[in-house]
């Protein structure tokens, strides 16, 4: 069974109360329930992980090979500046997908740069909760044609 990694930086635990004008209040446990909803219908298996530190992440990445198809990231403000990150992903080469709530390119100029997408496939971005279903339909469909 296709089995994808999803994993979610620093401050989504906050997801819910944290600056509702921008993200939304759906909390992250419910969008976990979401996501677990889709890779039912999918008949994929999935899991949901969330680190507000950056070496987490990288032994999250590191571990997912051989054990993950795919992994889907939200990494929160380490998006704009985690080339570790960025390495770790290039260094285990499961296809990994960009996710963020809100739409990255329309928010402040610091935000604009990604060095996750420099090494992701795809990118999902300004869909808030609904992103994260549509980020494992996006997986699934690049997987089967890999």
């Amino acid at each position: 069974m296709t089995s994808i990694l999803i994993l979610n930086g620093p401050n989504l635990n906050l997801l819910g109360t944290r600056q509702p004008e921008v993200y939304g209040t759906t909390t992250l446990r419910y969008i976990e329930a979401l996501c677990q909803k889709k890779a039912s219908e999918l008949q994929v298996s999935m899991e949901m992980r969330q680190s507000n530190h950056e070496g987490v992440l990288i032994d999250w990445i590191h571990d997912a090979r051989g054990v993950f198809d795919g992994i889907i990231i939200n990494a929160g403000a380490y998006t704009h500046t985690s080339i570790a990150l960025m390495d770790a992903i290039s260094s285990v080469e499961i296809p990994t997908l960009e996710l963020h709530l809100s739409n990255i390119h329309e928010r402040e100029d610091f935000r604009r740069l990604s060095y996750i997408g420099k090494v992701a496939f795809d990118l999902v971005m300004g869909h808030g909760a609904d992103g994260y279903p549509m980020a494992l339909e996006r997986m699934v469909l690049y997987l089967e044609k890999h």
